[in-house]
């Protein structure tokens, strides 16, 4: 092991969570730890696996440092823990198609307003009330998976 990545891994905390998301064609991406907080920056640089393998969902293990734009991950690694992972069979949105390996995150505001669209398509129409209260189910739902930033 060089020294620089001797030393560097001596200061790093190590952490566990998933991939909420990953580009692979731009090589970067963010990771939701298991300990809670705000997602971690993940580099394709700092993939100590085939970057294939960083799917949304996939478990893995990292070190964590703090830069001047945040939180950011290092030697990620795929985790050994026995949580299983979350495949890639999520909500499908405008942005893509079902078999996309990269999925876009909304914001609360973005998301509540592709589902009102919808749901003003329905046919017999739902009243207002019907909607709201679908949609804040939805919202809830998708906090919960990290599929809308908070």
């Amino acid at each position: 092991m060089p020294l620089i990545a001797e030393i560097r891994s001596i200061n790093v905390t190590r952490a566990t969570g998933k991939i909420v998301r990953f580009d692979e064609v731009r090589g970067y991406g963010f990771i939701t730890p298991d300990m809670g907080g705000d997602d971690v920056f993940l580099h394709a640089n700092d993939l100590e696996m085939e970057k294939r393998q960083a799917t949304r969902g996939a478990r893995v293990s990292f070190g964590v440092e703090e830069g001047d734009r945040g939180k950011f991950a290092t030697e990620v690694r795929l985790s050994t823990d026995t949580q299983p992972a979350r495949t890639s069979n999520t909500l499908a949105t405008d942005a893509g198609s079902p078999n996309d390996e990269y999925f876009d995150v909304f914001s609360t505001e973005e998301f509540a307003h592709v589902v009102t669209e919808r749901l003003l398509k329905i046919t017999p129409p739902l009243t207002s009330q019907q909607i709201l209260a679908i949609r804040s189910n939805f919202e809830e739902l998708a906090r919960k998976h990290g599929l809308v930033d908070s």
